[in-house]
């Protein structure tokens, strides 16, 4: 965890709602290292999301610069923005945002259709991943047969599966009982563990103590300061 992957500078992204301009993300300045295991805390509406969604290339600032590695996110051509969602990025979100009609090995298996990956080796791919979280015999399951935690992880699969250096997870347990935000909880740090650089965005504080290392809160899209968590200081 030495050096920074992903740095903001005087971030910004405004929307015009009517007649009013909202601050989602107001001037935002963060440091994102390399292995690290960040939450992002806040209310409904803090600009958590939108952070995520800004980081993960999926929104572009009114202002201010991203960096990933170095290089500037806004002087990527299209292709390569696509290049480094598909590549670098995975995403998890709080709705599952799985396709129905699909397996849960078919919505795995769909998040390798856009790498250099073989038509016959993703299959086997994607069934090894569901496996590894515990889902090997629910991989024929559509997402209207599975419970809302193995939804999620069907989803944590998705994510995983292409092997992204960062995952964004934008309230990964917001819909899950007790015993299944523990359990999504306790996998995603397995994979930190394991050097996947992970930023949580949630507003359960508990949560993002025991398991983070660091944690930034927000407010009305202003980031205040940053403070380790108790699973930081024990490092």
């Amino acid at each position: 965890m030495d050096s920074d992957l992903i740095q903001t500078e005087n971030l910004c992204r405004f929307y015009k709602h009517g007649s009013e301009e909202i601050h989602a993300v107001n001037n935002v300045n963060l440091k994102i290292k390399n292995g690290e295991f960040l939450g992002i805390v806040g209310a409904s509406g803090s600009g958590k999301s939108t952070i995520l969604n800004l980081l993960a290339g999926l929104d572009s600032p009114t202002s201010g610069h991203i960096t990933y590695n170095g290089k500037g996110l806004s002087s990527l051509s299209r292709t390569e923005l696509a290049a480094y969602r598909a590549d670098k990025v995975g995403m998890i979100f709080q709705s599952f945002n799985l396709i129905a009609h699909q397996t849960a090995l078919q919505n795995v298996e769909l998040a390798l259709y856009f790498g250099d990956i073989p038509a016959n080796q993703r299959k086997t791919i994607a069934s090894e991943m569901l496996e590894k979280i515990g889902l090997g015999n629910r991989m024929d399951h559509k997402p209207g047969s599975l419970s809302g935690g193995e939804q999620q992880r069907v989803a944590i699969a998705r994510a995983l599966v292409k092997k992204p250096e960062i995952l964004f997870a934008d309230e990964p347990t917001g819909n899950l009982d007790q015993e299944n935000s523990q359990l999504i909880s306790e996998l995603l740090a397995e994979q930190n563990k394991q050097g996947l650089t992970i930023l949580l965005a949630t507003h359960d504080m508990n949560m993002a103590n025991k398991f983070t290392h660091r944690i930034v809160r927000m407010n009305y899209g202003k980031m205040e300061n940053a403070h380790f968590s108790i699973n930081g200081r024990n490092e």
